[in-house]
């Protein structure tokens, strides 16, 4: 599917109208319910050690319809978009509407508010770019201090759409991307060794995320943390004398 074209209902040959009757007869007397359409690219990087250890792609697409009555709740689901596939649902969670015709909720109220961009990560930078920025990690982790013995670099990325239509006609679409970078050092010093961690993200493309300031001091957090871990001194342990104020001063049991 092109990022250009969310419409999943109508990319996928359904029909919107087609959608519309089939999901109005299964839901016809339940109280609350919904057809839920989901598209879904994913990609994930991982550096570890020197070398790339694992890169994954993925993609996967598929409906789930719902319907509730009273405390009672039927659902199906199918990794094909069709209107055959979407009939044998609703002839699945017709079933639980047996006997009841309950009054249909109204649909949540709609807000015109846009938390997040609508941008495929998938689509830059390219796999060659991401491989790099992983290498130069690596290499500027370790160039840091000579006690980093291990460091271990990912990016992860996903373009979501959802396309949820009611049996009222009421339909609401999202799109979601999500992005993550995570480092993790671990630092040596004779036997002893430690690690700490950095990780960074959110619903928009890598661009933010990747420029050098960014991962350096991400790579300068996580080696901290592993040093200052490194230095630590066990904390005091065993009997020791507890002094508690009059009143109420919080005790725990347990």
């Amino acid at each position: 599917m092109s990022d250009k074209n969310t419409d999943l209902i109508e990319t996928s040959g359904l029909g919107l109208e087609t959608a519309k009757r089939i999901t109005a007869q299964a839901l016809e007397g339940a109280d609350d319910g919904e057809l839920f359409v989901e598209y879904r690219q994913s990609e994930g990087l991982v550096f570890d050690n020197g070398r790339l250890k694992g890169a994954n792609y993925d993609t996967a697409q598929g409906f789930g319809l719902r319907a509730v009555v009273g405390e009672a709740a039927g659902y199906a689901h199918a990794g094909e978009i069709s209107e055959g596939a979407l009939k044998r649902a609703a002839d699945a969670v017709s079933a639980v509407k047996t006997g009841h015709s309950g009054t249909y909720a109204s649909a949540p109220a709609r807000t015109n508010q846009s938390l997040y961009t609508d941008e495929n990560p998938l689509g830059g930078p390219s796999f060659e770019d991401k491989v790099k920025l992983l290498q130069e990690i690596d290499a500027y982790a370790r160039a840091r201090d000579p006690r980093v013995r291990q460091v271990t670099a990912s990016l992860a990325g996903s373009w979501q759409v959802v396309d949820i239509l009611r049996a009222d006609g009421h339909r609401v679409r999202d799109v979601r991307p999500m992005v993550r970078m995570s480092i993790n050092v671990v630092a040596g010093n004779d036997e002893r060794q430690e690690s700490g961690s950095f990780g960074c993200g959110g619903r928009e493309g890598f661009a933010r995320f990747i420029t050098a300031e960014n991962w350096q001091s991400g790579v300068d957090e996580a080696l901290r943390q592993a040093l200052v871990n490194l230095d630590a001194v066990p904390a005091p342990a065993g009997t020791l004398d507890v002094v508690l104020g009059p009143g109420w001063p919080g005790i725990l049991l347990h």
